[in-house]
C-alpha cells in the first residue's frame, strides 16, 4: 500500500528488479519529475526510476543553484511524485541544507524522506570520504543512491560545471570512491558528467545498478533533467542532452493563443457559460424587484 493506493507487486520496480535488469543487460530510463500529474505520465510510458531531483530549485523555484532549495518544499514533490506513480522507483534528492547539521542530522533527514514521502532511496552526493555517512544511512535501513563525479551542490555557480575523470589521476579516484562507497552500503551509483572510459569501469566493475548523467552510453540506466528533454528551460542543460520535444515552443504558442482569445472575445462564450436551472432566473428577477421595491418604501 503506497499513499492509500494499493501498488501490483509484479509492477513495482524496485532494487531488485534493477538489479535483474543489469544482470540481463537491460537499460533502464530515469527522469526527474517535481509534480503528480507528470510522474502518472512517466509511470504510463515506462520510466522506470523517477528522481525528484533538487533540480526542482533551479527549474521550479528559479533559484541560481540547487543549493537553496528549501528541504520541506523538495519533501513534498517528493510525496507528490509517489502519489503519481505508485509502481515506480521514485528516488529522493537529499538538499544542500540537510548536509549542514552534521553527521547524525543528515541521517535522520533520509529517513524522514523514506517515511514520510515514501520514497524507494535517497540520494545522496558523496565522494569516498563520505562512505561513515552512506553506511550510516544504510543502517537505518533507507537505501542509499551514491551520486559521484559532478557535483552540483559543492558548486556556487554555474562556472564550476566541469567533466569529471577526465584525467587519470581524477579517474582512479573515482573508480576507488565508487567501491568504497559499494562497500559502506551504497544500493545504486549516479555518476554525473563522468568521462565515458571512467563509468564505463566503473559499471562493470560493480554489481549495482549505475545511472548516467551525462556520462556516456555505458551505465545501466540513464538520467536527464526533464526540463531539458523538452526544452522547457531553465537550470542548464548540458550539450550533450537529447530534445524529445520542445515544450517552450507548445505552451508559448498556447498562452498566445489564449490571450488573444481573451482579448477579442473568442473565449470564453455564451456557449461556454453556465446556465440556471429552467424558470430560476425568472423567480430571481421576482425576488429582486421584491427587494428593491421594499428598499425603496419610505
Amino acid at each position: 500500500m503506497l499513499g492509500g493506493m494499493t501498488v501490483d507487486a509484479t509492477r513495482k520496480t524496485t532494487i531488485e528488479t534493477l538489479r535483474a535488469g543489469k544482470r540481463a543487460k537491460r537499460k533502464f530510463s530515469v527522469l526527474t519529475c517535481y509534480d503528480a500529474a507528470t510522474a502518472r505520465l512517466m509511470e504510463a510510458a515506462g520510466v522506470e526510476v523517477l528522481l525528484v531531483g533538487d533540480t526542482a530549485g533551479e527549474v521550479v523555484l528559479g533559484l541560481p543553484t540547487t543549493r537553496q532549495v528549501p528541504v520541506e518544499f523538495q519533501l513534498e514533490l517528493t510525496r507528490a511524485v509517489r502519489r503519481g506513480a505508485p509502481a515506480s522507483f521514485v528516488m529522493g534528492d537529499l538538499p544542500y541544507l540537510c548536509r549542514q547539521g552534521g553527521l547524525d542530522a543528515t541521517v535522520e533527514w533520509c529517513r524522514r524522506f523514506r517515511d514520510q514521502a515514501d520514497c524507494d532511496a535517497v540520494k545522496i552526493e558523496v565522494t569516498g570520504q563520505d562512505a561513515e555517512l552512506v553506511a550510516a544511512v544504510r543502517q537505518t535501513g533507507v537505501p542509499v543512491v551514491a551520486h559521484l563525479g559532478l557535483l552540483p551542490q559543492e558548486i556556487e555557480d554555474r562556472s564550476g560545471y566541469r567533466a569529471q575523470g577526465r584525467d587519470a589521476v581524477g579517474a582512479i579516484r573515482l573508480i576507488e570512491d565508487a567501491r568504497l562507497l559499494e562497500r559502506a552500503g551504497a544500493e545504486l551509483l549516479l555518476l554525473e558528467a563522468v568521462a565515458d572510459e571512467v563509468a564505463r569501469e566503473i559499471t562493470e566493475g560493480t554489481q549495482l545498478p549505475v545511472i548516467g548523467c551525462v556520462a556516456g552510453p555505458h551505465c545501466d540506466g540513464t538520467v536527464v533533467v526533464l526540463h531539458d528533454m523538452l526544452a522547457w528551460g531553465g537550470g542548464h542543460p548540458p550539450r550533450a542532452v537529447k530534445q524529445y520535444a520542445n515544450l517552450s515552443q507548445v505552451l508559448s504558442e498556447a498562452f498566445a493563443r489564449y490571450v488573444a482569445d481573451v482579448q477579442t472575445g473568442r473565449f470564453p462564450t455564451e456557449q461556454d457559460a453556465i446556465r440556471m436551472k429552467p424558470g430560476e432566473f425568472e423567480q430571481l428577477r421576482a425576488e429582486m424587484a421584491k427587494r428593491q421595491s421594499v428598499k425603496a418604501t419610505p
